[in-house]
């Protein structure tokens, strides 16, 4: 017996959607509108992980920390690429080891012209 594609065979899934956005939407008025609304000094003032807050929050902040964190997500995501080639490596034979090796030396520049800009010295 073959199961065809019918509107009506999406009825459970709308169904259920509609279910969770009702839920979600109720359960939002009922505690918007049910729940404390007491406005004090203390709720009022930034939070930032239980220390009070001290100065301006423009402050200056090295350029250096966020390279550094650009560089590092940015080769990390260079070495993810490298899992789906280690786990297909007896499949992709030669030739994936030749443009593998190819990938790794385009990284290592990429490294090297890092380290030769100064991008990771901290002064």
């Amino acid at each position: 017996m073959e199961v065809q594609n019918l509107p009506v065979s999406y009825l459970p899934i709308i169904f259920q959607m509609l279910v969770a956005l009702g839920f979600v939407v109720t359960t939002m008025f009922v505690t918007h509108k049910i729940g404390p609304k007491r406005v004090t000094k203390d709720k009022l003032t930034p939070f930032e992980s239980g220390i009070e807050v001290i100065g301006n929050a423009r402050t200056p902040i090295s350029i250096k920390y966020f390279l550094v964190a650009i560089l590092f997500v940015l080769f990390d995501v260079e070495v993810i690429f490298m899992y789906p080639w280690a786990v297909n490596f007896r499949e992709l034979g030669q030739s994936g080891m030749i443009e593998m090796f190819i990938f790794m030396g385009t990284l290592l520049l990429g490294f090297f012209y890092v380290i030769k800009k100064g991008a990771l010295d901290w002064d």
